[in-house]
């Protein structure tokens, strides 16, 4: 028999680990929960938009054209069978293989279920939220919220923008709003440019992505767009929705410098502080975590036999990575699936690769950090947890009055992170208010499910 393979995840890293696979005698299942193949990254415009030059969103459209084509090929062949819309809830260990547990459909309560031999997690990551005054306004998106409305649907959500935060996605969102026709009227990064001169010897390792940022310090140059280093945002300001924000320089210790607070109007506020990975469906299976990546070993392999992981589920890094992470996880599934020991020689130029980039990408960490005192901005009347409505004064008062010292307490005292999104947006603030690290949640599920869902899953089990 065939073996069989389910890959969760149509990104970079799960496309190059389905084509891997099904290149080499594997049958792959694709199970996305998107509607088409693609991923954040390779996001595009529906058709019905009738885009002229979708390629112009994009940095790396080539990469993109081949992994499309090459999954078109194996899906007419029958080699790969892409699911989309299908949102994974549950990957169950059975006696022999695996059940990965789904809802199909735009609402999410039709269950599908799909077999496999193994399992290869391709999850990727969510944007790290950090709240501040006035961060719930209409107008307030996250970095990735404003390039997905820009890739997906050639939409910005307002004239003029402010984008804040840290990390590198900040540069390409900036860049794209500009060339759009939006006023960027600031990029507002809390880090240090000096941090960069002292890591120039690691991050030059990589000068491909030296160019590529320079490349988007051109475009923001083109476009008069003002660069505020080592700066935040200390409030947001409006009544129906946002109308102007305030930002602050900041002091060697991460605090905001007295004096330095200048407003500026803007109808958007495009704000981010980095990704985390998702890791719930691992964490579910049992697999080891390295704090919050799952750990695996040279093969792509988790320390759960038949389960494998590649791209930001095991550390944020970038396409780049996430496909050589991704090939060499597909290329070591269908080896294994097929009995044989892998040649580690086969995916060399990919492991390479993979050593250049993570060190690149461990060196940019340390650079773009929130700033270490973000927790003062925070007043105690800023909602924190936006599903329950829970306010950093409560937080506070759980952590100083009623003893929490971690955030399962503060949860269980709060509610902060028992709403719908389980604590995925406000988990890190609320690590950060407790003054805790932040670490995985288990969850059962990976998402809500419908009960009857789970009571016809478990007639079918007792079946």
């Amino acid at each position: 028999m065939t073996p069989e393979l389910a890959v969760i995840g149509a990104g970079p890293a799960g496309l190059a680990a389905a084509l891997a696979a099904a290149a080499r005698g594997v049958r792959v299942t694709l199970v996305d929960a998107a509607t088409e193949a693609g991923g954040q990254f390779y996001r595009r415009p529906a058709p019905a938009l009738r885009a002229r030059r979708p390629q112009a969103l994009h940095h790396q459209w080539h990469t993109w054209e081949r992994l499309r084509d090459g999954l078109r090929a194996h899906v007419e062949s029958g080699a790969v069978r892409h699911l989309t819309d299908h949102h994974v809830w549950l990957v169950e260990r059975r006696r022999a293989g695996f059940t990965v547990h789904a809802l199909h459909g735009p609402e999410q309560r039709d269950p599908a279920e799909v077999r496999a031999d193994a399992v290869l997690l391709a999850t990727g990551g969510y944007e790290k939220v950090l709240p501040f005054p006035g961060w719930t306004l209409p107008g307030v998106v996250t970095a990735g919220g404003a390039q997905a409305m820009l890739k997906g649907g050639l939409a910005v959500s307002g004239r003029t923008a402010v984008v804040a935060g840290t990390g590198p996605l900040l540069l390409p969102v900036a860049a794209g709003l500009a060339a759009a026709g939006v006023e960027v009227a600031a990029l507002v990064d809390s880090a240090d440019p000096r941090d960069f001169v002292r890591r120039s010897r690691a991050l030059v390792s990589e000068p491909g992505k030296v160019v590529e940022g320079a490349g988007y310090a051109v475009r923001l140059l083109r476009h008069r767009v003002r660069t505020l280093a080592r700066h935040t945002v200390v409030e947001a300001h409006g009544t129906e929705r946002l109308e102007a924000v305030t930002v602050a320089a900041l002091d060697r210790d991460g605090r905001v410098r007295p004096g330095t607070e200048r407003r500026i109007p803007c109808d958007t506020l495009a704000v981010g502080h980095g990704m985390l990975p998702h890791t719930d469906l691992a964490d579910t299976l049992g697999c080891r975590l390295d704090g919050l990546t799952v750990h695996v070993d040279d093969e792509q392999r988790t320390d759960v036999p038949g389960v494998w992981a590649a791209g930001e589920t095991t550390g944020i890094g970038g396409a780049a990575l996430c496909l050589a992470e991704g090939h060499i996880a597909g290329r070591s599934a269908a080896a294994r699936l097929h009995g044989t020991a892998p040649d580690p020689r086969a995916w060399a130029a990919a492991a390479r690769i993979r050593t250049r980039l993570r060190a690149f990408f461990a060196a940019l960490d340390t650079v773009y950090t929130p700033p270490a005192r973000w927790t003062e901005l925070v007043t105690d009347d800023t909602v924190v947890c936006r599903c329950e409505e829970v306010t950093g004064g409560a937080i506070r008062e759980a952590v100083a009055e009623l003893g929490a010292g971690d955030a399962r307490t503060v949860k269980l005292l709060t509610r902060a992170g028992m709403g719908w999104c389980q604590g995925r947006v406000c988990g890190p603030a609320v690590a950060g208010l407790a003054g805790c690290a932040l670490t995985p949640s288990r969850r059962p599920f990976a998402q809500p499910v419908p009960l009857g869902v789970l009571a016809r899953a478990g007639q079918a089990d007792d079946g």
